[in-house]
């Protein structure tokens, strides 16, 4: 009788990677920006039953909406508040009633360009909100299932925070797919690999380089050279010896301005809105011609100038105790890219962001709504 062969040892590859998707089976998907047009669209295609793997180069969720959490309190230095008119915005803060306020703001109108004459700015035509306890609790909200998918009945996604992607490229052991390499907060170098499909929720001008640094998508590129957005400086200043007995306010009555100031565009009081500490505290966000004229400037330079702009506004000249700034390098939409999104069917890569249809806060979610329904 002939002796039974021995099996033969199975080598293990290094990275286990997801077979090819089969219809049965919904693919893997890579969402590169974790602001409002990344969590839109990586929680759409996560509820549609896909695998969701969420890139984001900063600590957190948010992007413009987040806030910045200091001593004093919280400052909302990228958006400010939000407006409802799409439909589906309103379903979904429908999901988030206890995270959103409506903030009933007394606004002025700055006339003159150094400040000095003021008028009342005209009953909104449309209600304003912001989220509690700032504006990216509404962002946090959402990402909950991404963030923390063992807690939402182990859902088939996961988050890699401080995590640069800086080329994307066929993946080695399925052409049909993609593979990412990435760089840690360490400066540590890794390859992920086995996804179907790679969406980018990110500045168009970040879009356009790391499409070209990987060498894909000419036609999209092409796409994006009309897209115009503009930087922003931004000045943070608390007073916390403002809050003293008799003394609700310091400076103006009013919480909020828009301004033709040579230097600033717009002012709001922190603690006028619903949700936030009491310290007297005031986000100042500079013009998008001064932003982009003094945009490589020392930051001790614009604080100062900045600084005086504000006390020309408001009439408060006393050195606040906390003024910092911070340099928005794609803040404010000029030329839209004129539709919600861009996607190729066939090679799977997609583009979103609110720079697709303007600035506000509901043209990031829509964009990043529309364009998980394109890809489902």
């Amino acid at each position: 009788m002939d002796k039974q062969k021995a099996p033969r040892k199975r080598t293990q590859t290094a990275v286990a990677r997801p077979a090819q998707p089969s219809p049965d089976r919904k693919p893997h998907v890579a969402v590169i920006g974790a602001g409002m047009a990344g969590v839109a669209c990586a929680r759409t295609l996560l509820q549609a039953g896909m695998r969701v793997t969420v890139f984001e180069k900063s600590r957190g969720f948010g992007g413009r909406m987040t806030t910045r959490r200091t001593e004093f309190g919280g400052f909302d230095h990228g958006a400010q508040y939000f407006t409802v008119r799409d439909s589906r915005f309103a379903r979904a803060l429908l999901t988030a009633q206890a995270m959103v306020r409506p903030w009933s703001v007394s606004t002025v109108r700055v006339l003159d360009e150094f400040g000095h004459v003021l008028e009342s700015a005209p009953v909104p035509t449309e209600p304003h909100f912001v989220a509690i306890p700032g504006m990216s609790g509404l962002v946090h909200h959402w990402a909950q299932p991404l963030a923390h998918p063992e807690e939402h009945g182990h859902l088939p996604a996961h988050t890699h925070l401080e995590t640069r992607v800086h080329h994307i490229e066929r993946d080695a052991l399925n052409p049909e797919q993609w593979q990412l390499r990435v760089e840690g907060s360490d400066g540590g170098q890794r390859v992920l690999g086995g996804f179907d499909r790679v969406l980018l929720a990110i500045p168009h001008l970040q879009a356009h380089d790391l499409l070209q640094a990987s060498g894909l998508a000419p036609d999209m590129r092409q796409l994006l050279t009309g897209v115009q957005v503009a930087p922003c400086w931004t000045l943070m200043v608390a007073y916390p010896n403002a809050m003293q007995p008799g003394l609700s306010t310091l400076g103006p009555q009013w919480n909020a301005a828009r301004s033709t100031h040579h230097r600033i565009s717009w002012l709001a009081r922190e603690n006028s809105k619903p949700g936030r500490e009491r310290i007297e505290r005031w986000t100042i966000q500079a013009s998008p011609a001064w932003s982009y004229k003094h945009l490589e400037d020392d930051p001790e330079r614009v604080k100062a100038k900045l600084l005086k702009g504000f006390a020309e506004i408001t009439g408060i000249r006393a050195t606040p105790p906390h003024a910092v700034v911070h340099r928005w390098r794609f803040a404010q939409t000029q030329v839209p890219l004129g539709r919600s999104h861009l996607y190729d069917k066939a090679t799977g890569l997609g583009l979103c962001g609110d720079w697709c249809l303007g600035h506000r806060v509901e043209d990031a979610f829509v964009s990043g709504l529309e364009l998980a329904l394109a890809v489902i």
